[in-house]
Parts: structure tokens; sequence; C-alpha cells
């Protein structure tokens, strides 16, 4: 079984813990904490056969959205293997950081998977980017309230990072 640590990014209250609980525990909590520090969750995952029926054990790493790019300053990033950074559909100042902070990723891990995740869609269900600014920069949409599109979202990072490692494009 293969391991990834997956740093999960964005600003604080776009929904990082809760897609992040949703994918280990498929749950929905509507009461939560703000992270402090970092949170680290695990959870395998059967890849299927687009990846050798290989299973990856993602080794989540919920960040503090107060660190916003000084995350790249900090040891929290070490062994990364690939990026969700997360915005808010009903809060357009996070699609903003969420561009920063995939382009910091990509600038410090180049090569690395990288995935941005507009979140809370189940609260602006009509919201999309241009569709250039969409394929661009490969963004998702998903709900962690609803689960739509959270399973899809890491399955997919995981098969990147399956084929990263084993040199399969």
């Amino acid at each position: 079984m293969m391991s990834a640590k997956v740093m999960l990014l964005g600003d604080i209250g776009v929904g990082k813990s809760s897609l992040a609980r949703r994918f280990v525990f498929n749950r929905f909590d509507s009461d939560y904490k703000t992270t402090i520090g970092v949170d680290v969750l695990t959870h395998d995952v059967a890849l299927g056969s687009d990846a050798g029926n290989a299973t990856l054990r993602f080794v989540l790493w919920d960040t503090d959205g107060d660190f916003g790019a000084r995350i790249f300053e900090t040891v929290y990033l070490a062994g990364a293997s690939a990026a969700i950074v997360v915005a808010d559909a009903t809060r357009p100042a996070t699609l903003v950081k969420m561009s920063g902070l995939v382009a910091k990723f990509e600038e410090r891990f180049p090569a690395r998977p990288v995935s941005a995740i507009v979140n809370k869609m189940d609260l602006a269900p009509d919201f999309r980017l241009t569709d250039e600014a969409a394929s661009q920069a490969g963004v998702l949409y998903a709900s962690a309230k609803t689960g739509q599109g959270v399973e899809e979202m890491f399955l997919s990072l995981g098969r990147a990072i399956w084929r990263r490692t084993t040199n399969i494009v």
C-alpha cells in the first residue's frame, strides 16, 4: 500500500475540515471548531483498475486557514505528495486566495498534483467560474455538506499521485 501526505490549504472557513471529514467519515457536522495548527486524518482508498488496483493511504494534513501563504514557510509542507486548495463558492475573495496558494504550491513542488476545489456548492448552486478560468486551473466543484464531488475529487487526486509515483502518465 502506498501512502501520500496531502495538504489541505485555503482561507479560514472554506470547509477544509468539512471536506476531510466527509471523505474520511462520510459525514458532515454543522458544528465544528476552527482548526488550530494542523489536524491529521488518514483514509485508505482503492484506486481501481485505472491505477493498477492499488490502494492509497491518504494522510490528510488539514491546515489552519490563518496560515495563508505563510504555510510555505513552515515545516508542515515537508514531504507533501499533493495538495487540495479550497475556496468557498459564497466568498469571492477566497477564490483569489485559492489561486495564489495553487501557484505557490506548484512553484514549491513542481509536478506534484494539486487540486483546486470550490466548496459549498450547495449554498451557491449556480456558481461557476468562467470556463476558461476553470479549465486553466483545473477547478472542481464540491459540497462537503451534500457530499457532491468529494469522493470523485479525492479519487482523481489519488490516481494522479499514483501515476506520478509510479511514473505512469
